[in-house]
């Protein structure tokens, strides 16, 4: 593939990636809003997001976001918990944006769904420190 092609790629997945951002922050902040989970921290979700900055599976992120549900109850339990909610995102809405992505820019469809995990759970932890900090300003 000639580097001229290869740009063209990226270009395009990187528009693709920003075109979907809005549906990343309506998808978090929704999960935030009608979840049911405890106390929980910032410094924890960001924790989430760490992993997802540390890791190129996706499954290691929906593993590390269940044994944190083993741990406590921060995260929720159940079907109606936070927790469940994240990882019907990323196997769902994600998934589904980040194939309509790959395919319309014949990008390779893992980084893009990676991409687009990282923006989510990042545009979470910002929506938790609103919800948290911000909501009685």
């Amino acid at each position: 593939m000639s580097l001229p092609t290869e740009n063209k790629i990226e270009l395009q997945v990187q528009k693709g990636i920003r075109q979907a951002e809005d549906n990343l922050v309506i998808w978090i902040q929704a999960a935030l809003d009608n979840t049911k989970y405890g106390d929980l921290e910032e410094s924890q979700f960001r924790n989430l997001l760490r992993v997802s900055d540390t890791t190129d599976s996706t499954e290691v992120i929906k593993n590390f976001l269940r044994y944190q549900v083993g741990r406590d109850k921060k995260w929720g339990r159940g079907k109606d918990s936070l927790a469940e909610k994240i990882v019907q995102d990323i196997d769902g809405n994600i998934k589904k944006t980040a194939q309509s992505i790959a395919e319309s820019s014949q990008g390779d469809f893992k980084p893009i769904w990676l991409e687009l995990i990282r923006r989510y759970l990042g545009y979470g932890s910002r929506y938790l420190k609103y919800l948290k900090d911000g909501k009685s300003l």
